[in-house]
């Protein structure tokens, strides 16, 4: 796996505050959780390939998420 990239992001302390709330919730870091929620957004958009559709490459570990109405 290529090593993840690193930039500063600079958010609003409520959104912040919001999102470490969430992530503790899910028991994820704030990073932690940006990230699922980010890859989360895009796979919906259709910008990244769907976990196991492109043999493994940009898929998620762990077991698939069930969402209702599937």
């Amino acid at each position: 796996m290529a090593p993840k990239k690193n930039f500063p992001l600079r958010l609003d302390p409520q959104l912040y505050a919001a999102l470490e709330r969430w992530a503790e919730d899910e028991f994820r870091s704030v990073n932690g959780h940006i990230e699922f929620l980010l890859r989360e957004a895009l796979l919906r958009a259709g910008r990244l390939p769907k976990p196991g559709a492109d043999g493994g490459a940009g898929a998620r570990s762990g077991a698939r998420e069930e969402r209702p109405g599937e």
